[in-house]
């Protein structure tokens, strides 16, 4: 699916005012919505409130720097389809791997000439919009700090294991877990618990949202539907 440039959201994060200016000004200029930040911190508060589909970091600032925010965004399910770009100008090879590592789709050395840019950016969109997308918007976000779900633009809370066990299905949405596997991360190998235990976690979710975003696999385990019907 091509996204056309005015539908294209894009999230500068950097510490410098005339980086930001400069890049805000060269973006907006080719039509894309451009929000801005100074920090990490900033930049995951915007990204959770705007879903952009496009980050571009930079690595050294104050608060929280680029590296952490990344590795923090990539935690977060309802920016799963948001490509993740580093612009900075740390170019060794460790700075590069760890970027990468951390859940970067690409790394953009400065200084970069407008036009070079702007072709990068073009480039990771593309990959954007070859990637499956999910036909809603996801209705739940998941704030792990605060073990709080928002769910239908609803604040609700959930005691430990049930926020963990929902934080895991919703790690990879569609995907089955196996009832052991589920056990073990959740409870761990040191806590003998019954197969009775993940049932009623599962109930008291369902209880709390919709009773079919939460699907059972027969014999297998559970999968968490965030397409459910509104």
């Amino acid at each position: 699916m091509h996204l056309s440039v005015k539908k294209v959201k894009i999230l500068l994060v950097d510490d410098e005012d005339d980086i930001l200016d400069f890049l805000k000004y060269n973006l907006e200029k080719e039509g894309y919505k451009i929000y801005t930040a100074h920090n990490g911190q900033e930049g995951l508060k915007l990204a959770a409130e705007h879903i952009p589909n496009l980050i571009l970091l930079d690595i050294m600032m104050p608060v929280m720097n680029g590296i952490e925010a990344c590795y923090e965004i990539r935690k977060m399910p309802e920016l799963n389809h948001t490509m993740i770009a580093f612009l900075t100008a740390r170019s060794d090879e460790f700075t590069e791997v760890n970027a990468l590592n951390a859940g970067a789709d690409d790394f953009i050395s400065k200084p970069i000439k407008p036009k070079v840019l702007l072709a990068k950016i073009s480039a990771i969109l593309r990959r954007e919009s070859s990637q499956p997308l999910p036909q809603h918007a996801s209705p739940i976000t998941i704030k792990k700090d605060s073990y709080l779900v928002v769910y239908k633009n609803k604040e609700l809370r959930f005691p430990k294991k049930e926020f963990e066990l929902l934080e895991l299905l919703m790690s990879q949405p569609g995907k089955v877990f196996l009832r052991e596997d589920i056990m073990q991360q959740i409870w761990g190998e040191d806590v003998i618990v019954g197969d009775r235990t993940i049932d009623v976690h599962i109930r008291k979710l369902r209880e709390k949202l919709d009773g079919d975003i939460i699907e059972t696999v027969k014999g297998i385990g559970y999968k968490i539907n965030i397409h459910s019907p509104e």
